[in-house]
């Protein structure tokens, strides 16, 4: 077997994306491929998203550009222009991949279109990332964050009860579409190896948005009740005449929260439940909770607040008195097993000892920052038949500066000379 220091060894990544789409080129660079991004000569619009480091706003300081363009090299170059479209078109004859988030029809338009590009690379394969797709009635609509979650279903999932649906505040869309732009390239990627025949790779952020709903989807097609969520609570499904029963997720405790599912009427619920019950007697409450029938006496259809709350406040009570470790570690216990896990802070997430043993956080320099700082890694990890490591996780370099290697990729890769890119800048073509 061929043992590779990378996973994708020699694939060649043109990135023309922006925003979260970005993602998409990221994971292929954590799988080893050789990604150049490419900008437009006064630098991408995603070097302005913050937060910023240190809180100094400047395209150069984008935390959000550092995450979703680690590995990569940069160049820039305007497609604007007939050389601009020319050298693109030379960079994408030694190319695998091409990625771009452009409305439909704009590649087309300057004659950079898969078809044109096939022309040029027939094994190409081109992963277009909008908002709707490529095709339909809305495929041409614009879409920011904010319209896309809640076109996607996703944002009346969020928010109090008594007020309208809110957007969570991390942008969700556009990561969701380059997330399987990633995957979708992937895959035509494998085709081209097994065929080697090149494919459009169409991908929709709103279809990505779909496929985060979880149980909601389900929920419908069942029982035709659109489930929304209740902030820290979790909605019981009861019938229409019926007030709402307030069944809590997250539950504090001496140093934070834990998310805990409690429950009964069937037995995975109802040993989960039993069991912190007990832990709970063990340290001296919830006593009167120690013969309660999770089975028989446990139906959301027909219990009201009151009923509920008197199982509720004394587990809530005891909660109170352990750390999230505390009752994390109880609730792995053979003897217990309960649906409880920890709420994690950052801090808690940096210092988890299973993050810790696999080496899952790594450090990158920033030489123009004066500093080093701590990413998360690639969560995959392959081993071979005697459990050596295959292509072990490494980071390439750190998100480039504007233009950094122009020098690099013009000059090694296309054979100009340092007189023909002054000339090209001059023009504004790089």
């Amino acid at each position: 077997m061929t043992r590779h220091d990378t996973l994708m060894e020699g694939c060649r990544v043109l990135d023309l994306a922006e925003d979260g789409c970005c993602l998409a080129g990221k994971i292929l660079g954590d799988m080893g491929a050789d990604v150049i991004k490419i900008e437009p000569p006064g630098g991408s619009p995603t070097r302005n998203k913050g937060p910023f480091h240190k809180d100094i706003p400047d395209p150069e300081r984008s935390l959000f550009w550092f995450a979703t363009n680690l590995h990569k090299r940069g160049i820039t170059l305007n497609l604007e222009t007939a050389e601009g479209r020319a050298i693109f078109k030379r960079l994408v004859e030694a190319s695998d991949i091409v990625i771009e988030g452009f409305a439909p029809g704009y590649m087309e338009g300057l004659g950079l279109g898969y078809r044109d590009l096939e022309r040029v690379n027939p094994g190409v394969v081109m992963t277009s990332i909008t908002p709707f797709g490529q095709s339909g009635p809305y495929a041409h609509y614009k879409g920011s964050d904010i319209v896309g979650v809640a076109m996607g279903g996703m944002q009346r999932l969020f928010g109090d009860p008594d007020r309208a649906p809110v957007r969570i505040s991390q942008p969700e869309f556009f990561l969701f579409g380059g997330l399987h732009g990633a995957l979708g390239s992937l895959m035509a990627f494998y085709h081209r190896a097994m065929s080697g025949e090149g494919q459009h790779v169409d991908v929709s952020c709103q279809q990505g948005i779909v496929l985060a709903l979880m149980i909601t989807s389900e929920i419908w097609d069942i029982l035709h009740i659109n489930y929304r969520g209740r902030a820290i609570e979790m909605m019981s499904i009861r019938p229409p005449d019926a007030p709402p029963l307030r069944l809590p997720l997250v539950w504090p405790c001496k140093d934070g929260y834990v998310l805990f599912m409690i429950g009964g009427g069937e037995l995975g619920a109802a040993r989960s439940s039993k069991n912190m019950v007990e832990l709970a007697n063990e340290h001296g409450y919830a006593l009167e909770l120690t013969d309660y029938d999770w089975i028989g006496s446990w139906d959301t259809r027909t219990m009201d607040q009151e009923q509920f709350d008197r199982v509720m406040n004394p587990i809530a009570e005891f909660m109170l008195t352990q750390t999230k470790m505390e009752l994390f570690e109880a609730a792995a216990r053979p003897d217990k097993e309960f649906r409880l896990a920890p709420m994690n802070t950052v801090k808690d997430v940096l210092e988890f000892p299973q993050f810790l043993h696999r080496g899952f956080f790594v450090q990158v320099e920033h030489p123009e920052l004066g500093e080093t700082l701590t990413y998360p890694g690639f969560p995959i990890k392959m081993w071979g038949p005697g459990q050596e490591p295959v292509a072990p996780y490494r980071v390439q370099r750190r998100a480039p500066l504007l233009g950094e290697h122009n020098s690099e990729v013009y000059e090694k890769r296309l054979g100009m000379s340092p007189e023909e890119l002054v000339l090209l800048k001059n023009h504004g073509v790089i």
